[in-house]
């Protein structure tokens, strides 16, 4: 690395832009030739010209991604524009199995000089927000977008914080919508109406091993997820004879949603080679054929239906948070007067997930409207009993609400037994009133009914650190963030991580917990709390007394009384003295 004369790090703030080919491995699988000389035609043609236009450095390029600098977030900008507006034109004429789309990242930030090579996190952002564009859009950061905001007539979507990996805070990230390539015409109306709840059809999974044998492999993995989809109850999926109609036709994504009457599409494929196998899954949008979701699984084929069993686990898991976001874009821009229970329910899901008193109000609102207006709605029903419950860290007199959260879990069980949600729903209740066994067989049943339930998993981790089970707490936490890794609900399974350390006193491990957990949620008071008894297990008592004066602040009504007896309580007497005592130094009121 380049050192200055003080023999310092040579550092710059730059505008970065990272791009790659989405579905490479899928167009080197079908076509590889082919797929080069495009690929070398879209550069030497397009991209590179584009690149000198706007005065920008290729730092490197790796297979089909690249590292772009510039001086000029906006000259940054107008060259990904420029770039994907002329990939749209060249696709015009192309089959979309063929098509060359990108994705691209942009981040302005300080790097660190290495010769003619960068490093640092402002490439490493721009690198995450490739990985999570859609094909053909461009995704920027919120430090970029401040500079170009009122100097590009672009329209800018606002996709909101996104945890990325390796990044310790949440990036602020908005979308530059993909231009239009191909679009049916204006007569190529749905020929089946879509229904009022996430509709989703699986494609058979591409065989690209080259070897019949294995086409067994690649249709199961297709059923296999279909089936696991249909337990989600929320969904309405495609039967497999109908997707399975498609098989070996290569159809573009939006004609099979017309045709069978679905917002969602998800395909795949399958590659073989010796005792490895690589099995690639995206989930596009069919209305408007842009790429909600994408990933690549490569494992060791030992044993085949294990293998079937865990990619099977990690797809459903990854989809099914992305579909609740896509569908809450989808709605954002209803009026909650107009919205039916479904909308209310997954707007008040969203709110949820911000974990501030006034959003836990508002899906309250909501999910009441949601019963109001479909009392019959098991879903509702039970989502409210999850709120309901969750609201007593916010205040309020803990038995009123949690016998109107108990009512609600009972209703939506009467209402739909087969519905995971609802063993959830009496869950939540039960681990809030501090029955942990009771709430454990709870979530173990939500689970029996859908192995992919990420949140039973991670609701079941706090039911586990009070209840005694540090270590098996540690474990479920682990496997929901395996199974939803970039779900927003993963800071609160953080802090029952912190909660486990504590109960094993592991007062370090459970500081760095709740320090995260507040990185990436400001003043929640669970965590503030969590955060404050670890402090005086290391003996850091001038830190725990201003993050309890901090609790203070955000809410008046913690006690010991009401924070340390009133619910979630350690069930070993031990464990719960520990704490008792922890927030009494950290000087928490008695009352």
């Amino acid at each position: 690395m380049e050192q200055g004369a003080q023999g310092r790090v040579q550092r710059r703030l730059a505008a970065i832009l990272a791009a790659d080919v989405a579905g490479y491995s899928r167009l080197m699988g079908a076509d590889e030739e082919g797929t080069l000389a495009r690929l070398k035609a879209h550069r030497r043609e397009l991209i590179d010209p584009k690149i000198k236009e706007h005065r920008g450095r290729i730092v490197k390029t790796t297979g089909d991604g690249m590292l772009v600098e510039f001086a000029s977030v906006v000259d940054a900008v107008r060259c990904a524009v420029d770039v994907q507006r002329g990939t749209a034109e060249r696709n015009a004429d192309v089959p979309p199995e063929k098509r060359i789309e990108f994705r691209v990242g942009i981040n302005l930030g300080d790097i660190i000089i290495d010769g003619d090579d960068i490093h640092g996190d402002g490439v490493n952002i721009a690198a995450r927000l490739e990985g999570l564009a859609q094909p053909g859009a461009v995704y920027i950061s919120g430090t970029a977008y401040d500079q170009v905001r009122d100097k590009l007539d672009l329209a800018f979507e606002d996709m909101g914080e996104q945890q990325v990996k390796n990044i310790a805070r949440p990036v602020r990230v908005f979308r530059i919508p993909a231009p239009v390539s191909g679009q049916p015409t204006a007569s190529a109306e749905p020929v089946l109406a879509l229904p009022d709840k996430p509709s989703i059809a699986v494609l058979p999974f591409e065989n690209m091993s080259g070897d019949p044998e294995q086409e067994f492999f690649s249709d199961g993995m297709a059923e296999d997820i279909i089936t696991a989809l249909s337990k989600l109850r929320w969904f309405f999926v495609i039967a497999r004879n109908s997707t399975f109609a498609y098989k070996g036709k290569s159809p573009d994504v939006r004609q099979v949603a017309r045709e069978l009457g679905v917002r969602y599409v998800l395909e795949g494929s399958v590659r073989k080679a010796g005792s490895r196998v690589r099995i690639s899954a995206q989930l596009v949008d069919g209305t408007t054929g842009n790429h909600i979701w994408a990933e690549r699984y490569d494992r060791e084929l030992a044993d085949i239906f294990a293998v079937q069993d865990d990619i099977t686990r990690s797809v459903v898991g990854a989809i099914e948070p992305q579909l609740y976001a896509a569908e809450n874009l989808r709605i954002q821009t209803k009026p909650p007067e107009n919205l039916d229970a479904w909308g209310c329910v997954i707007r008040a899901l969203s709110h949820l997930g911000r974990y501030t008193k006034e959003d836990s109000e508002q899906a309250l609102q909501l999910l009441r409207q949601a019963v109001a207006l479909s009392p019959r709605y098991a879903k509702a029903h039970s989502v409210l009993a999850f709120a309901e419950a969750r609201s007593v860290v916010y205040g309020g007199d803990i038995d009123i609400v949690l016998s109107a959260a108990r009512q609600d879990a009972r209703a939506a069980l009467a209402l739909d037994d087969d519905d995971p949600w609802s063993y959830f729903a009496s869950g939540v209740v039960e681990w809030y009133a501090s029955r942990y066994d009771d709430a454990i067989a709870w979530f173990r049943r939500a689970i029996e009914m859908n192995q992919n339930f990420a949140l039973a998993h991670g609701c079941s981790a706090g039911a586990l650190a009070r209840g005694g089970q540090p270590d098996k707490a540690l474990e479920a936490v682990d496997r929901a963030i395996r199974m939803s890794p970039r779900d927003p609900l993963n800071v609160t399974f953080l802090h029952f991580a912190g909660v486990a350390h504590f109960a094993a006193e592991r007062y370090a491990e459970g500081v760095a917990c709740e320090e995260q957990v507040l990185r990436e949620r400001r003043n929640v008071p669970y965590a503030l709390r969590m955060l404050a008894a670890c402090y005086v297990g290391l003996g850091q008592l001038d830190k725990a007394r201003a993050t309890i004066s901090e609790l203070l602040r955000l809410n008046p009504e913690s006690s010991i009384i009401r924070d340390a007896y009133g619910y979630l309580v350690y069930s070993r007497a031990s464990d719960q003295e520990r704490w008792v005592a922890a927030l009494r130094k950290a000087g928490l009121p008695e009352e």
